[in-house]
């Protein structure tokens, strides 16, 4: 995902805190140590998250909590129609455990 340029202080100021109900929601999809960071030199943000279960992740994205979600931070990020954030997946190159 990326911010827009001159946007990162409000897109910053959104997730201080995330509404509770979308808090509420990911923890009840299972999600635990969710990260965002920003690369200010690229505007490009990395986010991780630890999941119990790949389908329960996917879902969250069927809530009305997130779909409303997207839709408030569709003016600091670029978005696709459905509002969702424009983001690639990234491919592992090394873990260690």
């Amino acid at each position: 995902m990326s911010v827009n340029p001159g946007r990162e202080a409000e897109y910053e100021k959104r997730h201080s805190p995330i509404w509770p109900e979308l808090a509420e929601t990911l923890s009840a999809h299972g999600v635990h140590n969710y990260s965002i960071f920003h690369d200010s030199a690229t505007h490009q943000l990395f986010a991780y998250a630890e999941i119990e279960d790949e389908a329960r992740w996917n879902a969250i994205a069927q809530t009305d909590v997130c779909r409303r979600w997207w839709r408030h931070m569709g003016d600091v990020m670029p978005s696709n129609p459905d509002s969702s954030p424009v983001s690639s997946g990234l491919r592992e190159v090394f873990h260690l455990q």
